[in-house]
């Protein structure tokens, strides 16, 4: 009896994998497809990035406030106060003239930001345009641009900036414009790939097909499908913009005085540094680290824009 009773027992179905991997016709649910998260939620799960972005934000109000922010005037000088070390009246110390070397700080956020802002998009302006139409053009207009942008990426980048820069003139928005030339090459070869990639796809036919065009393919589809690789190098430029604003400010090419940038900050410092080495650390950490902000975010956005990037 027993056996026949066991026998008799149902016994519970299992999904069962066929030859060709996929679960048989037991199986209750099917697995769901995996979705990318957003781009919001995944920089909230990147501790560097998400900090990196909050330091920027911060830079950008420091910037717009810095007139309330700053306990003195920038400009402001005070000789038998001269080299000072911090104090409780001036937490950072004051300068070789005097001057608050904090409220200098404040000030000079925003002409950091704006030299930074300013060549990024004057690279863009004049390099991604071109880029999008010598790649989707071609033919001999293609190679003649080509030869030219290999010819400029020859010189190296802060001599050419030094050139413009002799130029235009003397001057933060004129130094800048300059950097923004020396972007301009690598920002048209880096549009000009993506496109020639973008132009040989099957909707791009398919649009022709549809009647579209040149100009409505180029905006509607290539430009979308091109400018993610470029955005990821614009924060990238970011950091080397503000490198390059210190480096010609460095020289004398850049903000001039009495203004205040942080390039400005160092070069003056550097003058007295066996006398107050402690005037470089403001200046030069506040370059660091928002480098170091914009590299991050970069990062972090190459992989986020990265469709075969897992995670």
């Amino acid at each position: 009896m027993s056996s026949s009773a066991e026998a008799l027992t149902p016994v519970p179905t299992q999904p069962i994998a066929t030859s060709s991997g996929r679960r048989s016709e037991f199986s209750a649910v099917e697995d769901e497809p995996r979705r990318r998260p957003s781009l919001g939620r995944r920089l909230l799960g990147n501790g560097p990035a998400l900090a990196s972005f909050l330091f920027l934000v911060l830079l950008v109000l420091v910037s717009l406030t810095a007139p309330w922010l700053a306990p003195y005037s920038p400009i402001e000088q005070d000789i038998s106060q001269a080299l000072q070390a911090p104090s409780w009246q001036h937490w950072l110390g004051m300068d070789d003239l005097g001057r608050d070397v904090l409220s200098r700080l404040l000030w000079g956020t925003s002409n950091s930001l704006y030299a930074s802002v300013l060549a990024v998009s004057t690279g863009i302006v004049l390099g991604v345009p071109l880029g999008l139409l010598i790649g989707f053009v071609g033919g001999r207009v293609d190679e003649v641009v080509s030869r030219l942008i290999d010819a400029l990426l020859a010189f190296p980048p802060i001599v050419l900036a030094i050139a413009v820069t002799g130029v235009l003139g003397i001057g933060l928005t004129n130094a800048m414009l300059a950097v923004g030339f020396v972007f301009a090459p690598h920002l048209t070869r880096l549009a000009r790939a993506q496109t020639l990639v973008v132009k040989s796809s099957l909707y791009i036919e398919a649009a022709r097909s549809a009647g579209a065009t040149n100009l409505q393919i180029v905006l509607r589809h290539v430009l979308p499908n091109a400018i993610q690789p470029v955005l990821v190098q614009v924060t990238l430029m970011l950091a080397i913009a503000l490198l390059a604003e210190a480096s010609l400010s460095f020289l004398s090419l850049g903000v001039q005085p009495p203004a205040a940038s942080w390039g400005g900050m160092l070069a003056r410092a550097y003058s007295y540094l066996e006398l107050a080495p402690g005037q470089m650390y403001a200046p030069g950490i506040a370059i660091g680290l928002t480098a170091l902000a914009f590299n991050t975010l970069g990062e972090f956005l190459r992989a986020a824009l990265d469709p075969t990037h897992q995670g």
